[in-house]
């Protein structure tokens, strides 16, 4: 693209001129260009730079700009071939000519001119970017270079003229100054100006102290060597204004008052409205509704954007002209001039002051920076004023009605256009009247808090994101739709299925409308003895580390990003009983790192609903402030809401009691069955209620929805879940077959070799196991840990611990410091009551290496058990279940230590670990263990 790139950069230049032609002249340079010096290209080599020569000259004078191009690029590679090996050359023939001077290939000491023999540059057809409903009657001239080879130099001069009626004999331009560490072997920026002409220029990147000097002829020249000084690195999240801008301006105005006198003619609505026309009649229609001000503005405003198309017209001097509002409104289509000309007359036949006012949509802050000249600006509004508020009102945006009236576009800068001159007006920053996204989300968490939760959300989506999906739904067709309205909804839910979904485009508010529901997994965790689950959708979503540790960067103040407003009100139907608490912050500073915020959180009657409010793109954060911003970010983010469970809130196997005798399973298995129903193929459908079958240990059920998604999508992963599933109903004969499906399917897969060997040693196959592990792991690779692991496993469930033991001190010599190898030999020591003094300490620094002990202290648990320090082992098992509530294991053992010394609670416990793990005797039983 570098070719490509190089010749737009030539071109940024504002409009000017009129009409000319629309075939390309061929003529000489003209006397005022100043040549490049010569190129030598026969000692080019790869360290040259692939841009050789980039000359930009430009001339001013009588109201016309003439920018001159000398270019040479390098064809250093076929690549490069392919991008450059065709020259396109564009220009607007309503403003001026594109005069070729040069094309030739230079080949050693060759020159080849490339238009020999009377080539010419091929026209193409106007109105390239009709997709971007833009008419701007731009030609582009294009030649395919015969003959140019890797290796050779390509040669382009051409240029182009401008001049723009609408300017009244004012010049403006640009350029663009290319800075390193882009390599050049001659570089240039040339402007010529009669010294009588009063014109202004301004770089925004660091240049020397320049000076214009004056030619022989009387010209003003201004010369910047290229490439410049590499910009000034800034921080990310610096606001525009100081970013450095690789470009040059160059201008007559002599400020934004005589921008704003020059441009406001165009503006004119005197006249406009033929009387018993159309427009009239709409504006009867408005008057007649209402005699509101502020109810007439908004129904002009809804008119002009909902019932006028957008489509940009840049032909027929129409860069910086408005088309008239009777041809708008016959044609109903136009541009921002033209939209912005229709309101203003329909607002002003309504009794409303208002003004045209040019802004840019992309520049920000950086537009105060700029010189005054048209090319600072991309847009143009209009600026209301009722009972002494302004109204910035975009005809081009969409969606408008009565309560945004108020709001404010993003764009920081206006100059309102005149006919007395006008300054800029800043365009203050506040949060629009109705958030962009605004959802209501409802779950249903009465089952308890640990199961997933039925969900309806409804979400309401104004502006452009609301058009775009108004698009999606009536183009895309259905599929694309869903996946938009599933990317809407994960980004408000832990792990959605989402099982329905509705669209519909409100015309009345202008909204999008859209509904879903279906099932999610809300992340509830134990902390402290409780269960706590997020709640925040506004101070997570904050980031705030500014880098501003150089000097240079000290001053500048932080951005929190473009406008984004975003509102969740969440609604959770709690599970009866009462207890539930909430802990963080209820309510957040108006305020935070940039974003404004508001919250509001209310617990009543066994609903728990928090509103959230977060707006980015309003608001800087100081030099000064950002160490306590910091800071406040930091306790903030400490400080999330969440919700908190009773402390009695009982753990999975006893809710799942509690609920199947209450039926509050059934609205979850509902959700699931509507999945279903709706894609009986998709195999994700039944794997997804298996899961839920599986956690509420309804077993057989799980296998039927795994046999049916395993025969629409069989894979490994499934086949060893559903051989699990199998062991767990004694069904050994069809857990040994899934768990050979799943090897064949995936042979490489650690999970189900140890799995197969596993099955092998329970049907007395144990060394036909032990031979299968011992061949990968002396494979090696990133699971021989893991065979090992299981080797150990089964050499112990033999009877032969001491050469299982063995294998894990190997490992363990060579990746000391583990925990799970250190419980594994632990638990082997345990389980074969062996060396219990070394299995102590392997528990003990195991629990002091990993983050989450609960298997380790189960481990340990049976090491005290066997040592007969019954008190430590029912304090270690309970230590696990606080962390894991549900771990058969512990379970099993605090009811066999409960049962021992008549406690209470031991059959509840046993038969707890029974539910969960159905097996657990037979594996007691082998290390001798029995209630």
């Amino acid at each position: 693209m570098l070719g490509r790139m190089t010749v737009a950069a030539v071109l940024v230049c504002a409009p000017a001129m009129a009409w000319a032609g629309d075939k390309p002249l061929y003529q000489p340079a003209p006397a005022w260009v100043k040549p490049a010096p010569p190129l030598d290209v026969s000692k080019l080599g790869d360290a040259d730079p692939i841009l050789l020569v980039m000359d930009q000259q430009q001339r001013f004078a009588n109201g016309e700009v003439s920018v001159y191009a000398d270019m040479a690029m390098r064809i250093a590679s076929p690549q490069v071939l392919t991008q450059a090996g065709t020259v396109p050359l564009p220009w607007d023939p309503a403003k001026g000519d594109l005069i070729v001077h040069r094309i030739e290939i230079l080949r050693g000491a060759e020159r080849i001119d490339v238009l020999a023999g009377g080539k010419r540059l091929q026209v193409l057809q106007r109105e390239q970017q009709l997709e971007r409903a833009t008419l701007n009657g731009m030609l582009t001239a294009t030649l395919p270079v015969e003959g140019l080879r890797v290796g050779d130099v390509l040669r382009v001069n051409f240029s182009i003229t401008r001049k723009d009626p609408a300017l009244h004999g004012h010049v403006q331009s640009m350029a663009q100054l290319l800075p390193a560490p882009m390599r050049l072997q001659f570089g240039r920026v040339r402007l010529l100006w009669p010294k009588a002409m009063d014109l202004r220029w301004r770089a925004y990147s660091k240049l020397p102290d320049l000076k214009p000097v004056t030619t022989p002829d009387g010209y003003n020249e201004l010369v910047i060597d290229l490439p410049t000084a590499k910009p000034a690195d800034v921080p990310n999240d610096a606001p525009l204004r100081f970013r450095p801008l690789p470009l040059l301006d160059a201008t007559d105005y002599a400020d934004w008052a005589d921008l704003s006198r020059d441009m406001a003619p165009l503006y004119g609505t005197e006249g406009s409205i033929a009387p018993g026309g159309p427009i009239a009649a709409e504006v009867a229609r408005i008057a007649a509704a209402t005699a509101d001000p502020r109810q007439r503005a908004a129904m002009a405003l809804e008119t002009v954007q909902d019932k006028i198309r957008y489509l940009f017209q840049g032909m027929d001097n129409g860069d910086y002209v408005p088309q008239a509002p009777a041809q708008t409104w016959s044609a109903r289509y136009g541009d921002c001039k033209a939209k912005t000309l229709l309101l203003l007359a329909m607002l002003r036949a309504l009794g409303i002051e208002a003004e045209a006012v040019v802004v840019s949509t992309d520049m920000g802050d950086l537009v105060s920076k700029r010189l005054p000249m048209p090319g600072a600006f991309n847009h143009v509004i209009v600026h209301a004023t009722i009972a002494g508020e302004s109204l910035w009102l975009d005809g081009t945006g969409g969606g408008s009605r009565l309560e945004d009236l108020g709001d404010v576009p993003p764009f920081r800068h206006a100059l309102p256009l005149r006919p007395a001159g006008g300054g800029l007006i800043e365009m203050p920053l506040r949060p629009n009247t109705r958030p962009i996204t605004d959802a209501e989300v409802e779950l249903d968490g009465r089952a308890g808090v640990l199961f997933p939760m039925p969900y309806t959300v409804r979400v309401t989506v104004r502006g452009a994101q609301a058009e775009l999906l108004r698009v999606v739904a009536a183009q895309a067709g259905k599929e694309q739709l869903d996946k938009s309205i599933d990317n809407l909804v994960s980004g408000l839910l832990n792990e959605p299925e989402t099982v329905e979904r509705s669209f519909k485009y409100d015309e009345a508010s202008a909204s999008a409308m859209i509904t879903a529901s279906g099932i999610t997994y809300p992340n509830w965790s134990k902390e402290d003895g409780r269960y706590r689950v997020a709640l925040d959708n506004a101070v997570s979503g904050i980031t705030f580390s500014p880098d501003r540790a150089r000097p240079a960067w000290r001053e500048i103040p932080v951005s929190s990003g473009d406008y984004a407003d975003t509102r969740v009100r969440t609604r959770i139907r709690l599970p009866g009983g009462g207890g539930f608490e909430t802990e963080g912050d209820r309510t957040l500073p108006a305020t935070l790192a940039g974003v404004a915020l508001k919250r509001s959180v209310t617990l009543d009657g066994g609903v728990l609903t928090v509103d959230d409010r977060a707006v980015t793109g309003i608001a800087e954060v100081s030099p000064a402030d950002i160490p306590a911003t910091r800071a406040q970010v930091a306790q903030a983010k400490g400080r999330l809401l969440k919700a908190i469970a009773p402390k009695e809130t009982p753990p999975l196997y006893l809710q799942v009691e509690a609920a199947r005798r209450g039926k509050a399973l059934d609205p979850i298995l509902a959700v699931y069955a509507k999945q279903i129903a709706q894609a009986p193929d998709e195999s994700s459908s039944y794997s997804d209620r298996a899961w839920f079958l599986d956690r509420i240990y309804d077993r057989k059920g799980a296998i039927a929805d795994l046999t049916k998604a395993i025969a629409l999508e069989p894979t490994a992963d499934r086949y060893l879940w559903r051989s699990r599933l199998y062991s767990a109903l004694k069904d050994d004969s069809h857990a040994m077959a899934d768990a050979r499906a799943a090897l064949e399917i995936d042979p490489g897969s650690a999970s189900a070799v140890g799995r197969v060997a596993e099955l092998l040693a329970e049907q007395g196959k144990r060394d036909e196991g032990l031979a299968m592990l011992a061949e990968r792991a002396d494979q090696g690779g990133d699971d021989k840990n893991s065979y090992v692991n299981s080797q150990a496993t089964l050499l112990a469930g033999g009877g032969r611990f001491d050469d299982g033991i063995a294998l894990l001190d190997t490992l363990i010599a060579s990746a000391p410091g583990k925990a799970d190898l250190l419980n594994s030999r632990c638990w082997l020591k345990a389980t074969g009551n062996v060396s219990l003094d070394t299995a102590l300490k392997d528990c003990s620094k195991a629990i002091e290496l990993a983050e989450s002990p609960a298997s380790i202290l189960d481990s340990r648990g049976l090491v005290y058990f066997r040592l007969g320090r019954i008190d430590d082992a029912l304090a270690d098992y309970e230590a696990a279940l606080e962390q894991v509530p549900d771990m058969a294991a512990s379970l099993y053992m605090r009811g066999v230590i409960r049962k021992r010394t008549g406690a209470g609670g031991g059959d509840a416990d046993l038969a707890a670990a029974r539910m969960i793990a159905p097996r657990i005797d037979e594996d007691y039983t082998r290390y001798g263990i029995k209630p």
